[in-house]
Formats: C-alpha cells, structure tokens, sequence
C-alpha cells in the first residue's frame, strides 16, 4: 500500500539552487519544498511570491513535494 501524504498549500518565498524553494505554509510553518518531476518534465516555471499545493510525507516533515502550482487570481495566464 501507498504511503499516505499530508497535502497543504503554501507561499514560496526563496528560490535555493537545484530546483528546491523555501515555502511558507498557510499555517506560518516553513518548510523545504523540491519540484516533482511532472512540473519539470512540463516546464512550469515558479518563482518566489506564487502559491504552491506540496505534498508533505508523514515520515520527515521538514521536506515536500511541490505538485501544483496555483494560479494568481490577478494574472491573466
């Protein structure tokens, strides 16, 4: 059976080298945050000041996964 996962949503606020963010959640907890392999294979670009939907393992919850970047609502893309 699968692992279950713990899914939030966040604010990234420092891009660090080799794909990995520094995200803040809704619950002003900081966590590190690495990009899954389907948003690089897609080559969605996130920077600092989006919103993320991350995927928290329930093992080590100082890493997660970054699976979705949330649109701005004052964007047009």
């Amino acid at each position: 059976m699968k692992e279950q996962k713990w899914i939030h949503e966040g604010l990234i606020t420092e891009s660090l080298p080799n794909g990995m963010f520094r995200v803040r959640l809704d619950n002003e907890d900081m966590i590190l945050g690495y990009v899954s392999g389907k948003i690089q294979r897609s080559f969605i670009r996130i920077l600092p000041g989006d919103r993320v939907k991350i995927e928290v393992s329930r093992y080590d919850s100082t890493r997660s996964c970054i699976i979705y970047r949330l649109r701005n609502k004052d964007s047009k893309d």
